[in-house]
């Protein structure tokens, strides 16, 4: 018994797998304890017990919100003499260029907890000041008075040579002011040049590690032993428990890479392979484009602080079910960022929500239906919300109809622009892809995205709101490591760089072996970062022998020119190991009649004059068509068909919507 458990900031969502059925359960998250709804779901979804359980895949949000809000550990921070504000002084790059006062993030270790030894190493890795133990002792012994949850280090050059940052995290171990897994050194996690992206990278591991691990091993002592907990990585695999606590930032972006990665894996199985993702839930949405697979990024920002690591990517906007509503002071209307979450919620939801928002909107339009949300199991208070838009209505002198439909076209815009970054900005034309739409909200506004950006294609998987939690089910387990070369890159060096990529596939076996698992299960990519001499950040390409010839053509489709008569550099080898999982065996049903009969509801009068019509999603079997305008019920989602829109189900009871 398999599950996979996504925990929103309005829903927790849960799919189990079991002899090849697949079972889902939605219910509100526990802000206050995420652990806490997940493992009530868990309970709900196994009444056999969870001694049943054999394997649990789990996304969290965890890492994310502890940097977002400030919460996270009490870090120490030591480095190179000299270098004590590294964190402080960062780039000096200006997030607003015609800011007249700019606001840059703060660092989340604070100066006081900043400490810098004596020591030195040359771009070589040879040293040229030796490590000042004593200098060492009296750091230390500041810092034991501190109540410290974390120890970061970072020296210069460490990623070549980390015989100094070794020294000091012996020297902390012997004096027992944390264990080993509260030093973080900038040699393991980043082995990589580029000091404020290092130090940087290190001091957002060190303030996460404490309360990932605390987390993970609360989890760990409500499951049963034999339960394996698996986590998401925000590259799109998954790692064990175990290792989170020594790679607890490669959960931070992780949130929305399950649905990414479950959505390709769906729409592949459909025949589509050229997709947009499009995740709305309660309080986000996540876009990302997949031009034949999932597109990968090595750096990122988490509110302002830049980290390195392998993330897919993924364009995120606060633009949710739960976004809030507002009329601003010069009289405009405005949708979100902030959200209702899901306590108070929505209006809608009775909870006590008194703030419109975008879920309270489509309840208005008729796209949320009272008796059939969440399955049935979840009344709508539809007066309140109606009471609420009259306010609004009055302010911007439009009825409430005309407000909510205000509200939705606001939050669509957003969206809007949220895919254009990810496709039309990248030189991709959207209407040469298909909108995979998921998430609790994403199928009600996809057709009225869809036809914003001119696309002509919509696939709405079966279970659309829980569909984070299916992909960690068809994630596989990734380990990821990389050297640090940083050489003109020759004939005569690529041969040699072989050496170095047995070295760094040795490293992956042993951690896949690890993570359990078998031999013929294993994959493996090696990839080289390059650039030409002079620039500033590079492109990576897979490493094979004609990986010069292979730079240049991917510079020209990146950036639209190549320089081949310029040198080029290798920056780092990279290695992905992959260890291949057991994956939900769906397999596609025969096509039958056409007639949607079975499935309709009814219909009622739409607000925007006149009728929708009902259908029940259980009941839509392959081969099944109907127009719209339409809705359709299910547990964890409600599908809204736009007028002009057909729907059909196919083989994989996809809903495959498509303009006409």
């Amino acid at each position: 018994m398999l599950v996979g458990v996504d925990i929103g900031g309005t829903f927790t969502d849960l799919v189990l797998s079991q002899n090849g059925r697949l079972q889902i359960h939605k219910l509100l998250s526990t802000p206050d304890n995420p652990a806490r709804a997940m493992l009530d779901g868990l309970e709900i979804i196994t009444p056999s017990g969870l001694s049943a359980l054999q394997q649990v895949a789990h996304g969290s949000t965890v890492a994310t919100n502890a940097i977002l809000e400030r919460k996270g550990a009490k870090v120490a921070f030591i480095t190179t003499q000299g270098f004590r504000d590294l964190l402080f002084i960062g780039r000096q790059n200006r997030p607003e260029l015609y800011a007249l006062h700019p606001t840059l993030p703060t660092p989340l270790i604070s100066r006081d907890l900043c400490y810098e030894v004596p020591e030195r190493l040359d771009f070589r890795g040879e040293v040229l000041q030796p490590l000042d133990t004593e200098a060492v002792d009296a750091v230390l012994d500041n810092i034991a008075q501190q109540d410290i949850d974390a120890i970061a280090v970072c020296f210069l050059y460490s990623f070549i040579n980390p015989q100094h940052e070794e020294q000091v995290r012996r020297r902390i171990l012997e004096r027992g002011l944390v264990e080993n897994w509260q030093v973080v050194l900038s040699a393991d996690v980043l082995p990589e040049f580029r000091e404020y992206e290092r130090a940087s990278t290190i001091a957002l591991e060190a303030y996460v590690r404490p309360t990932m691990a605390r987390y993970i091993t609360q989890l760990e002592d409500e499951l049963p032993p034999k339960a394996s907990l698996r986590i998401m990585k925000s590259d799109g695999g998954v790692m064990s428990a175990a290792r989170v606590r020594e790679q607890a930032l490669d959960t931070a972006l992780s949130g929305p890479a399950a649905g990414v990665i479950g959505a390709f894996h769906l729409s592949k199985l459909a025949g589509f392979d050229h997709i947009i993702t499009f995740d709305m839930g309660g309080t986000s949405t996540d876009v990302a484009l997949c031009p034949g697979q999932p597109q990968i990024s090595s750096s990122s920002e988490i509110d302002g602080l830049p980290l390195r690591s392998r993330f897919l990517d993924i364009e995120t906007i606060g633009a949710g079910g739960g976004s809030i509503a507002r009329v601003d002071a010069g009289g405009a209307l405005r949708v979100g960022p902030e959200s209702a979450g899901a306590a108070p919620g929505p209006i809608v939801y009775g909870q006590g929500g008194k703030q419109i928002t975008v879920s309270d909107a489509n309840a208005i339009l008729g796209r949320l239906d009272p008796d059939h949300f969440l399955g049935g199991t979840m009344a709508l208070k539809l007066k309140k919300a109606e009471s609420a838009f009259k306010k609004m209505a009055k302010q911007i002198k439009m009825d409430v109809i005309q407000a909510a439909k205000g509200v939705i076209e606001v939050a669509n815009v957003n969206i809007d622009r949220a895919l254009r970054r990810v496709s039309v900005a990248r030189g991709f034309d959207p209407r040469d892809f298909t909108l995979v739409a998921f998430g609790g909200a994403g199928p009600l506004h996809a057709c009225d995205v869809a036809q914003r950006l001119d696309m002509s294609r919509v696939l709405i998987p079966r279970y659309p709101g829980v569909l984070c939690a299916l992909g960690l089910l068809v994630a596989d387990v990734k380990v990821d490591h990389s050297l640090p070369i940083l050489v003109r890159a020759s004939r005569d060096l690529i041969a040699r760089l072989r050496a170095m990529q047995a070295e760094i596939l040795a490293l992956g076996r042993d951690d896949l072996r690890r993570e359990g698992v078998a031999d013929d299960d294993m994959d493996f990519e090696v990839f080289l970062d390059m650039r030409y001499e002079g620039q500033a950040y590079e492109l990576t390409v897979p490493f094979a022998a004609n990986v010069i010839e292979d730079f240049h053509t991917i510079h020209a489709q990146t950036y639209g020119h190549a320089l081949e008569n310029r040198r080029v550099e290798i920056v780092n080898m990279r290695l992905q190991a992959i260890g291949k999982v057991i994956k939900p065996d769906i397999v596609p049903e025969k096509l039958g009649i056409a007639d949607a009969r079975t499935a309709y509801l009814g219909d009622k009068k739409s607000p925007l004059g006149g009728f929708m019509a009902l259908y029940d999603r259980a009941e839509l079997h392959p081969g099944m068509r109907f127009s719209g305008e339409a809705l359709i019920f299910q547990l964890d989602s409600t599908v809204y068909v736009a007028q002009g829109w057909s729907a059909r189900v196919d083989g994989y009871r996809n809903l495959i919507l498509e303009r006409f």
